[in-house]
């Protein structure tokens, strides 16, 4: 980022996308009358109160209140900042992003401030491992170590491979101690700092921009517990949203036709070297949503692979949980599970290049590898075992979104089980949004303003033909937000409630404004201009008739003055 980035490509950024594609690419959404729905993943729930409404690109959830426009969302969900928001959405929109050359320093605020400060820290700390490597009378054990895997110069560089040696307070006499501690790359115990990585080889983890957020430490030999260890979660970093080497994978090819996730670090580093460029980790055995739809976002097929071993086979059922959550039709997801006692680093090595390949176009669909599954652990030629077999199912079934694959899924269990299922759940009815309440018993005001946010494009053919000046007799508890959502209707014209709101971001207002977008107010879309106009009309009267009132008070107490004579004759006109 080179300055700053001009307002007018903001609005035509959230012009240009659709919330519901963005945010479907993070969490499925499902269709709910004129809206969209999911289950809240800024919160824990288990019904959907998270709701995406298309005409006001707005999304709000009312159980945790978490709302906003497209940029919103991606600062909350992806932990980024608003320029890093801002690339995002370029991106995903196609389009580059422009600067401005900076007329001073932007103050960012702490919040960021910090965020930017550690980013820093942990680019420099990935380099200075990796000059360890290279440099540090300890480096012969970690050269020998990588030699023995196979791991050549090239790879090591474009990976960031580096080594922690056995010290304990190496980065402390580097580095900044407070941002190191809070950067997960310290401890502390017996009122001493410590390093939380030592005698390891070190995997920097860089998120899909290219930032360091986390590191992966192995240890040179298996006597040392835990042979993986990761950086705990931190203001950067969030494991469960993370994977290993996509951002390695991504600037090779952005587009891949599908992504091969693996276990470990070394298996990414080991099948690169190997030519198969498409390979990331999960960071742990884990698998979880937030990873699988980050990296749907890049491709529409994922091949899950897992070592021989039982905790492996054991991974590979364990992340049906989260396969089931993000599946649609236009996304597909293998499973490869490898021979015992391999993973995809031995394999490779064993099998070469042409046959690990094929080994992955031949993974087993998920659809063969799910009810295989229940073909093994169940005697399905009984009643019980087929009963079993719906009980245990049906529900992973029931967290697809609805289509083709769902139902398809839905008519192999009935065959299997010979029971016949019920595919049609329940019409889900949308989240109850407020207490109900009629438009007629809010406050005039109040009712005026959410219909100016929720509609601008309708409110800015009302003021076309009204001054600003119409309005300086209002007097009411937010008559100075009214007038000014009325300025930037006339000065700016926003065409969505999602380009109104990005103007009031950081200001005292955003929490108010962001409420009243929420509002139901209960009126029929066609018959919004009608109500917002009676509405405008009801207000212009009260303030007429407020200053009306003002002025006879004034004239029956000091008196008034020619100009204020001339301005009572004109109102009572």
């Amino acid at each position: 980022m080179s300055g700053n980035i001009p307002r007018q490509f903001i609005d035509d950024l959230i012009a240009r996308v659709d919330i519901v594609d963005v945010i479907n690419g993070y969490v499925p959404l499902k269709k709910m009358g004129a809206n969209y729905s999911t289950r809240c993943p800024f919160h824990n729930e288990k019904t959907p109160s998270f709701v995406v409404n298309p005409a006001k690109q707005f999304f709000h959830c009312f159980g945790c209140h978490a709302s906003g426009n497209v940029i919103s969302f991606l600062m909350d969900f992806s932990q980024l900042n608003f320029v890093e928001a801002i690339e995002e959405l370029a991106n995903f929109a196609g389009v580059d992003v422009p600067y401005e050359a900076r007329k001073g320093a932007l103050d960012e605020g702490p919040a960021k401030n910090k965020l930017v400060q550690l980013q820093q820290l942990m680019h420099q700390v990935a380099y200075f491992y990796s000059q360890q490597l290279k440099t540090h009378p300890q480096k012969t054990i970690a050269v020998h170590y990588l030699q023995s895997r196979g791991i050549k110069g090239e790879i090591a560089r474009d990976f960031m491979v580096g080594y922690a040696p056995d010290t304990w307070q190496l980065l402390t006499a580097h580095f900044d101690i407070t941002l190191l501690c809070e950067a997960g790359m310290l401890s502390f115990k017996n009122e001493h700092y410590y390093e939380r990585f030592r005698q390891r080889i070190m995997f920097p983890i860089r998120n899909k921009r290219g930032h360091v957020i986390g590191f992966g430490g192995r240890v040179l030999d298996n006597t040392q517990q835990p042979k993986y260890l990761n950086s705990p979660e931190t203001a950067l970093f969030h494991k469960s949203n993370e994977v290993y080497g996509l951002y390695e994978l991504l600037k090779k090819n952005p587009r891949p036709a599908r992504i091969l996730l693996v276990e470990g670090y070394m298996d990414v580093i080991a099948l690169a070297q190997f030519g198969i460029e498409y390979a990331v980790a999960a960071l742990g055995t884990h698998i979880t949503s937030t990873q699988l739809q980050l990296l749907f976002r890049s491709t529409t097929e994922i091949v899950l692979c897992f070592d021989g071993d039982k905790a492996g086979q054991q991974a590979a059922w364990k992340a049906m949980e989260a396969v089931f959550m993000v599946l649609t039709d236009n996304r597909q997801i293998r499973i490869l599970v490898l021979p015992d006692q391999q993973d995809p680093d031995s394999l490779i090595r064993q099998e070469g290049l042409d046959a690990f390949t094929q080994r992955v176009e031949q993974a087993m669909m998920l659809s063969n590898y799910f009810f295989d599954h229940f073909k093994q652990t169940l005697n399905l030629s009984s009643i019980e075992g087929k009963s079993a077999l719906v009980k245990q199912a049906k529900p992973y079934l029931l967290k697809l979104a609805d289509g083709v694959f769902k139902d398809m899924m839905m008519v192999k269990l009935q065959q299997l089980s010979e029971f016949e299922i019920i595919t049609k759940r329940p019409i889900d009815k949308p989240p109850r949004l407020l207490p109900q309440a009629r438009p007629a018993r809010l406050p005039l005001e109040v009712f005026t303003l959410a219909l100016l946010i929720q509609y601008p494009k309708l409110s800015q053919a009302y003021f076309k033909t009204a001054s600003l000046a119409d309005w300086h007799a209002l007097e009411f508890d937010e008559s100075e937000l009214f007038t000014l959502i009325v300025q930037i209707l006339n000065e700016i014209q926003p065409q969505t409630t999602a380009q109104l709101i990005e103007y009031f971001r950081c200001q005292p207002q955003e929490n108010r404004i962001k409420t009243l977008a929420t509002l139901p107010i209960l009126v029929p879309v066609d018959g919004v201009a009608a109500e917002l106009n009676g509405a405008l009309h009801q207000l212009f009267a009260k303030a007429k008739q407020n200053r009306i009132e003002k002025l006879l008070a004034q004239e029956n107490t000091v008196g008034l003055n020619e100009q204020e004579k001339n301005m009572l004759r004109e109102l009572l006109r």
